[in-house]
Order: C-alpha cells, then structure tokens, then sequence
C-alpha cells in the first residue's frame, strides 16, 4: 500500500497470534477466564473487518520470541521466572490468529520486543503515509499495547484504545485504561463507536497548550 493515508489513521493490530490467543502456551500464561480473550480476539476480528469496509488502513505487529533475538536482559529474566520462549519464527505459535493481513497490507516484526516502534520500517511506513493517529487492537493492553502506545504518544501521536479488541495480561484492564487516558491522553471506545476510532482527535479534544503567564 503506498501514498498518503487522507485521513492519518490507521488500525494497528498488535500480537493477534496463536500462542497469545489460544492453546496451552496461551492459556498457561492469561490465567484469568478465557472468554475475556475470547472476546478481545473477536474484537479484533470485527475491529478489522470494519477498518477494510471503511478504507483504515489496517497494519499487524507480529512478535517472535527466538532466542537469538533476546537480549542479556531478557535471557535472564526467562532463566529467573522460568519462561519458555513464545512465537518462535515458523511455528504455529507465531502464526497470525483469527485473522491475517490482506494482500495489501503490511505487517511488521518484533524481533524479542514488546515497542511496534521497534519493528523494523514500522515507523518509516507511518510517515510515509502520513499517519498521524493509531487505533490499537490485540495483545496485551499492559505489555506489547501498552509499550506502542506510550512511544507514539512521545512521538506526537495521538492515540486511541478499542477496549473491546484487547484485554490485560498482569494488571487490572480497568487500571491500565485509566492510565492510557491519564498518561497518554488516549481516546478509549469500542468498535462500534466507528466515528470515534477511524479519525484523529478533533480540535475540541485537544487540551489547549499551557499560555506563560505574562
């Protein structure tokens, strides 16, 4: 997909894989009811579905956990708490779940990191668009989300949680979207609020930059 983005959105799906959505690997780390990420999964289904019907452009962050990708840190993080490796590249768990780029979309790679600004040509592809608010779906609100959302608040952003396409996986999912909305200023709605999502913040939703006092 090439040329400006007219409208400066686009869905970022984030992490919509097997062994994040579904199956033993899954399931061993949510610990909490898995109709909750059920629901987030089907979210995002309906969350895409809805972007493509619309003409959003829809973008997916993929994680593999390989680890020749990890760094000193997380190697010893893994040994002390007893992780096994996730995602690796070209197993099922990496795999895309529920639902996959089109033709025309693009997805991106974290190689061992939680940031989609980390992904290699991630932040190119939305300058090059002229992207300039991100809709985030998938996985976890207070991991991989929570990370791409604070870098494109820092990075200018303006930014948009769909409550409904994604679910916590340490924290309280209350407590996280407080903090988006407090930290980050983020929009939080759900997919069916589609005025909301598909368009940046409006003049009106801004906070008016502090005057100096004369």
């Amino acid at each position: 997909m090439t040329g400006e983005n007219p409208e400066g959105t686009v869905l970022v799906v984030v992490d919509l894989q097997n062994d994040f959505c579904t199956g033993a690997t899954a399931m061993a780390r949510y610990g909490r009811d898995p109709a909750a990420l059920d629901k987030a999964v089907a979210g995002c289904v309906r969350a895409v579905a809805r972007a493509r019907e619309l003409g959003v452009e829809v973008v997916f962050v993929r994680f593999v956990g390989d680890p020749e990708h990890q760094g000193a840190g997380w190697r010893l993080r893994d040994r002390t708490l007893g992780k096994r490796p996730k995602c690796l590249e070209g197993s099922w768990g990496a795999g895309f779940h529920a639902v996959t780029p089109a033709p025309d979309e693009r997805a991106f790679t974290k190689r061992a990191c939680f940031d989609a600004f980390l992904a290699e040509g991630f932040e190119g592809h939305l300058a090059a668009r002229g992207v300039r608010h991100l809709a985030l779906a998938g996985l976890y609100a207070d991991v991989c989300v929570d990370s791409t959302a604070r870098t494109a608040f820092q990075k200018g952003f303006h930014v948009t949680l769909l409550t409904d396409c994604t679910t916590s996986l340490h924290l309280p999912y209350d407590d996280v979207q407080r903090f988006m909305r407090t930290v980050y200023g983020a929009r939080t709605t759900t997919t069916d609020d589609p005025r909301a999502w598909t368009t940046p913040m409006s003049p009106t939703e801004e906070e008016p930059c502090a005057r100096p006092p004369r």
